[in-house]
C-alpha cells in the first residue's frame, strides 16, 4: 500500500488540490493571487532541467531521424489535430485545447515512460530539448496563427519575451551550471530532491490555475448542464489527440524501417507536453482555458503508463 501511495502521491495530490481550488475559489482567490507565479515558474523549469543528462543524447545526434520524425508530430502534427476539433468546445475549452496541443514536450517523464516501455531514452531527451529550447518562438507562432485576433490576449512579442525568460532561460543556465563538475555531482545526488520540489511547484501552479476555474465556473451556473457535457466532450477530445499522436508515432517509426526501441521514443516524445509551460501560457489567458491543459497532462500519465506497461510486458 505504502509503495503504492508513493507512486500515485502526486496524481492524487493533483486532483485534491484541482478539487479545492474548484469548488471553494473565493475562500482561496486571494491567496492564490499573492503567490509569485513567475518565480515559481522560473525555479520549477531551473529544478527540472538540472537533472537532464544531455550528454546522453551525443549518439542520437549521428542518428537524429527519430528525433526529428518525434520533433514534427509533437510541434506540428499534434497542433494541427487540436485545432482540427477545438471548433467542437466553447471558446475558452478550445482556445485551452490549442494551448496545450501547441506547447513543447515534457521535461518530466518522457524519458521516464520511454526508458519504462524499452525505449530509446536519448531520442526522448533530444525532443525534450529541442521543443523546449525552440518554445519560446514555435508557441507564440502557433497561437497567433491559430487563434482568432479576439482570442488572444496575449501580442507575439510580449509572449516570446515572457517564454524567454521563464522558460528558455532557466534551462540554459541549468545546464551551464550543470557543466560545472561540483554542481553536475550536487544535481546528479539529488535527483529526487529536485523532482520533489518541481513537483510542489507544479502543484503550485496547479492550485493558482484551479481556482482560477472556479471563479469562471461559478459565473456560470446557469449554464451548468451545458458546460459538464462540453467538459466531458474536452476530455474525450484531449484524449483522442494525445492517442492519436501517439499512434502515428509508433506506427510512422515503424513503416521508415526504425527498431522498435526508436519507435516507442517516438511515440512517447511526439505525444506528450509539459504543464509548466502550458500553464504559463493558459494562464495570461485566463477563465478556463487551463483546464484542457490539466486534463491533458492527466490523461497522458494515465494512458501512457498502460501503454508502456504493455509494450514493457511485451
Amino acid at each position: 500500500m505504502l509503495r503504492l501511495l508513493q507512486r500515485l502521491w502526486f496524481l492524487l495530490a493533483l486532483l485534491a488540490v484541482l478539487t479545492v481550488g474548484i469548488f471553494w475559489p473565493e475562500q482561496f482567490a486571494d491567496s492564490a493571487e499573492k503567490l509569485p507565479r513567475d518565480w515559481i515558474i522560473g525555479s520549477v523549469l531551473l529544478a527540472m532541467a538540472l537533472p537532464l543528462p544531455l550528454a546522453r543524447i551525443r549518439a542520437t545526434l549521428q542518428r537524429p531521424a527519430p528525433a526529428l520524425l518525434a520533433l514534427a508530430i509533437n510541434s506540428v502534427v499534434v497542433p494541427l489535430l487540436a485545432w482540427l476539433v477545438a471548433g467542437l468546445l466553447v471558446d475558452d475549452l478550445a482556445i485551452g485545447l490549442v494551448i496545450a496541443a501547441v506547447v513543447p514536450c515534457t521535461l518530466a517523464s518522457a524519458a521516464v515512460w520511454t526508458r519504462r516501455a524499452g525505449g530509446n531514452e536519448a531520442t526522448s531527451l533530444l525532443v525534450t530539448l529541442l521543443t523546449n529550447l525552440s518554445c519560446f518562438l514555435v508557441t507564440p507562432a502557433w497561437l497567433e496563427w491559430l487563434l482568432d485576433r479576439d482570442q488572444s490576449s496575449l501580442q507575439f512579442g510580449e509572449m516570446v519575451g515572457k517564454l524567454l525568460l521563464l522558460v528558455l532561460l532557466p534551462i540554459v543556465v541549468a545546464q551551464l551550471a550543470r557543466a560545472i563538475p561540483a554542481v553536475g555531482r550536487w544535481t546528479s545526488a539529488r535527483q529526487s530532491v529536485l523532482s520533489t520540489y518541481a513537483q510542489l511547484g507544479i502543484l503550485t501552479l496547479v492550485f493558482v490555475a484551479s481556482v482560477h476555474c472556479g471563479l469562471k465556473l461559478s459565473e456560470l451556473q446557469d449554464e451548468m448542464a451545458g458546460m459538464m457535457a462540453q467538459l466531458m466532450l474536452m476530455l474525450l477530445l484531449v484524449a483522442a489527440v494525445h492517442t492519436s499522436a501517439w499512434l502515428l508515432g509508433y506506427w510512422s517509426a515503424g513503416r521508415l524501417g526504425m527498431p522498435r526501441e526508436e519507435q516507442i521514443a517516438v511515440a512517447f516524445a511526439g505525444s506528450q507536453k509539459t504543464l509548466t509551460v502550458g500553464l504559463v501560457v493558459a494562464l495570461q489567458f485566463g477563465g478556463l482555458t487551463v483546464l484542457p491543459m490539466l486534463a491533458y497532462h492527466v490523461l497522458q500519465l494515465l494512458i501512457d503508463t498502460v501503454l508502456a506497461d504493455r509494450l514493457r510486458a511485451k
